[in-house]
């Protein structure tokens, strides 16, 4: 298992909302959860499989952008 971090713009719950299908349903993905109190609006993903890229190419189909954090 690997932890995933990612500076979004998925900053309320209507956002978080709109993206849960999507992750929820990603290939490889464990969990998920958003820390909207972050100014960086923190994505945290347990990934069992999925990688940075398929990440941000399931958060840009949905019309958010992902940058990727150590």
């Amino acid at each position: 298992m690997k932890t995933l971090k990612f500076k979004t713009n998925i900053n309320c719950g209507g956002c978080v909302s709109k993206v849960t299908p999507f992750l929820n349903t990603q290939e490889g993905l464990e969990s998920w959860e958003v820390d909207t109190a972050n100014p960086n609006k923190i994505l945290t993903i347990e990934s069992d499989g999925a990688t940075e890229e398929d990440v941000k190419a399931t958060l840009q189909k949905v019309g958010f952008k992902a940058e990727s954090i150590d």
